[in-house]
């Protein structure tokens, strides 16, 4: 039993490296004023698979670039339905339906996290990090948060935190 607690403390001390490092090489190329800070990769090999979507459903393929613009560099995201409702001006029903065609067609996987929904884009057609890093995609994720669905007191107070804001139409 000690051996399996010490593999696992060694994975787990191996993985913080890692995390370690890759948060180092993001602040030196912000430092560096890289320009590759905010750049999104795609791969080629999906290009068809992404017309497909474009011609079956904009909706869907709208949901997806919102959910590629807002990952962060782990491929994720945290938002309700509302809230992509409310940025891309479309029902809930759209938003549900959009999620689980993107589901079905493999460009997103769905984690739960209680009730909310973490997204997490296929890192084979598009990620948010360095070439040959892709396989570092996934998790922490960015939260995406509506003022609009929170408590009148807790509205108040969504400005005080670091967060990041997205521009909802009105």
């Amino acid at each position: 039993m000690n051996a399996v607690k010490e593999e696992y403390k060694r994975k787990l001390k191996d993985l913080e490296e890692k995390e370690k490092k890759l948060n180092e090489d993001i602040i030196q190329r912000k430092q560096n004023g890289s320009p590759y800070n905010d750049w999104v990769q795609w791969n080629q090999e999906h290009y068809d698979k992404e017309e497909k979507l474009l011609k079956e459903s904009s909706i869907a393929y709208r949901v997806f670039k919102f959910l590629v613009k807002n990952m962060d560099k782990y491929n994720a995201v945290m938002v309700s339905y509302n809230t992509i409702g409310e940025y891309l001006d479309i029902s809930k029903t759209s938003v549900y339906n959009a999620i689980k065609k993107l589901k079905k067609e493999n460009f997103i996987v769905v984690f739960k996290s209680g009730n909310s929904n973490v997204y997490a884009v296929n890192d084979k057609i598009v990620w948010k990090n360095f070439g040959n890093k892709y396989k570092y995609s996934k998790f922490p994720a960015n939260v995406i948060l509506s003022e609009s669905e929170q408590e009148k007191s807790v509205r108040k107070k969504i400005k005080e935190y670091r967060h990041k804001e997205i521009a909802i139409k009105e």
